[in-house]
C-alpha cells in the first residue's frame, strides 16, 4: 500500500482577530484626538468572548463498535483473557485430550495421547493435509486436505472422522469472530473464500492479487484481519464485514516469505513470522504502515501465546530452536534449542499451559517442550511431513481457526 502524500499549502493567510482590530482602531483614534475628532461609542464589553463562544464545538470521534454478532471482549487489555489454564468451555469439557497431527506426505492424521506421548491412532484422510482446524463452535475439527480439495471432519468427542466435504484448495481455514463465515485460504487459487461455517457452502469469493495466502489473525474488535501472502512476500488487510481487501503492502525484504500471524494481547500489534527474513515483522494493524523486522532465528515459522498472555513462543524451523518473546518487555528473552536438532513448525499449547507441542516438518516427528524450562519432554515419531497440528481441547469461548486461535 503506497504511503500517503503530504500536501503543503503554499499560501498562508493572516487573519486579524476582533481584539487585534479593536486595538488598531483605538490607537488610530488616539492619534486623531488632537485634531478635534471625537471618540466613537465604546465597543460593547465581552464582544470577543461572545464571538468565541459562537464557534461550534469539535465533536469527539467515537470508537468504532465491534463486529456485529461477535461475543463481547472480556478484557480490553487482553484479547486472550478467555484462554487461561484449563478454562475449558462446557462445549469441550468432556473431550479427551489429544494432539492431532496432519502428515502432509502420508495423507494421514496421527493422534497422540499427551499423557503417554504415544500415537494411539492413525486416521486416513485426503491428499496433502496441511492443518487441523477447530471450528468456531469448537464442536468439529476440520482437516485441510489441500491437494485433495476436501475437508475431513473429525468429531473430537470420539475421534471418529466423518465424510469429507468438497472444498477447493483449502490450504488453511479461519472463522470470522461472529461465527458467520468460514474463511478458506485458497493459496494456489489466489482467493479468500467466505463459506457457511457448517456446510462449507461458498458464499463469497474474493480474488487477491498476491500469491500464496496462508495465515491470518483478527483485530481485537473483529472488524478486520491481516493475511500473509507466502509466495509474493505481501500482507493484506481485509474488512471482515464487507469481505473486501482494504489494504495491501509488500514486505521490505527481498525474498520475504511470511507465515503465521498473531495479534498482541493488548490488540495493538500484529506479529508475522517470516521464514526467509528469519524473524517476525512487527506491524501496526490500524495504520497498516511498513512493519519492522525483529530477528528471531533461521526459518521463523509459528507464533503461539502462553496461557498467561505474557509470552509468545516462536519456533525457528531452520535451526531447531524456539525463541521466547516477552510482551511487557517488548523483546526476546530466551531461546530454547532442541537437543538433537529438528524442524519445529506449527503447533499449540496444552490446556494447562505447561507443554508446547510442535510438529517436526522435515523429520517425521513431534516435539513436546516444557514451557517453564524449555526442556524437551518427548520426541514422537509420526507420518511424513507433519505440519499444522492441533492440541485439543483448549481453553476459550470460540475458535478463529488455524491450529487453534481462541478468544
Amino acid at each position: 500500500m503506497p504511503p500517503l502524500t503530504t500536501r503543503l499549502d503554499a499560501t498562508r493567510t493572516t487573519r486579524l482577530t476582533t481584539r487585534t482590530k479593536s486595538l488598531l482602531a483605538a490607537a488610530l483614534l488616539a492619534a486623531l484626538a488632537g485634531c478635534g475628532i471625537a471618540d466613537p461609542a465604546p465597543e460593547p464589553r465581552g464582544g470577543a468572548k461572545k464571538e468565541a463562544a459562537a464557534l461550534p464545538a469539535v465533536p469527539k470521534k467515537a470508537a468504532p463498535a465491534g463486529l456485529p454478532g461477535m461475543p463481547p471482549v472480556l478484557d480490553p487489555k487482553d484479547v486472550y483473557a478467555a484462554d487461561r489454564p484449563n478454562k475449558l468451555s462446557p462445549v469441550v469439557k468432556g473431550f479427551p485430550s489429544r494432539v492431532y497431527v496432519p502428515n502432509t506426505n502420508s495423507n494421514t492424521v496421527s493422534v497422540i495421547d499427551p499423557a503417554t506421548y504415544q500415537v494411539i491412532e492413525t486416521i486416513p484422510v485426503g491428499i496433502q493435509p496441511q492443518h487441523v482446524v477447530p471450528s468456531w463452535d469448537m464442536k468439529t475439527l476440520w482437516v485441510n486436505n489441500n491437494r485433495g480439495h476436501t475437508l475431513t471432519p473429525i468429531d473430537p468427542s470420539t475421534g471418529v472422522a466423518g465424510k469429507p466435504v468438497e472444498v477447493h484448495d483449502p490450504y488453511n481455514l479461519y472463522f470470522t469472530p461472529n461465527g458467520k463465515y468460514a474463511v478458506v485460504m485458497a493459496s494456489l487459487d489466489r482467493e479468500l473464500v467466505f463459506r457457511d461455517p457448517h456446510t462449507m457452502e461458498r458464499k463469497k469469493t474474493v480474488p487477491v492479487s498476491c500469491y500464496g495466502v496462508n495465515h491470518a489473525d483478527f483485530s481485537a474488535d473483529g472488524r478486520y484481519f491481516v493475511v500473509s501472502c507466502e509466495f509474493s512476500g505481501e500482507l493484506l488487510k481485509v474488512d471482515t464485514e464487507k469481505m473486501e481487501v482494504i489494504g495491501q503492502q509488500r514486505l521490505p525484504f527481498e525474498g520475504a516469505m511470511p507465515q503465521d500471524v498473531k495479534i498482541s494481547p493488548d490488540g495493538k500489534t500484529f506479529y508475522i513470522a517470516d521464514m526467509m527474513a528469519h524473524g517476525m515483522w512487527v506491524l501496526d494493524g490500524e495504520k497498516f504502515t511498513t512493519p519492522q523486522l525483529l530477528p528471531t532465528g533461521k526459518g521463523c515459522h509459528g507464533l503461539y501465546i502462553s496461557r498467561d498472555s505474557k509470552e509468545m513462543y516462536v519456533p525457528n524451523r531452520g535451526e531447531g530452536s524456539i525463541s521466547v518473546f516477552d510482551f511487557a518487555q517488548d523483546r526476546l528473552t530466551k531461546k530454547w534449542w532442541l537437543p538433537d536438532g529438528g524442524s519445529p513448525d506449527m503447533g499449540g499449547v496444552s490446556a494447562d499451559g505447561k507443554v508446547l507441542w510442535l510438529s517436526g516438518r522435515y523429520d517425521s516427528e513431534v516435539y513436546a517442550i516444557d514451557t517453564t524450562t524449555g526442556k524437551q519432554l518427548a520426541r514422537i515419531p509420526v507420518g511424513g511431513g507433519p505440519h499444522g497440528l492441533a492440541v485439543y481441547p483448549q481453553p476459550g469461548r470460540y475458535s478463529l481457526g488455524h491450529t487453534g486461535i481462541f478468544r
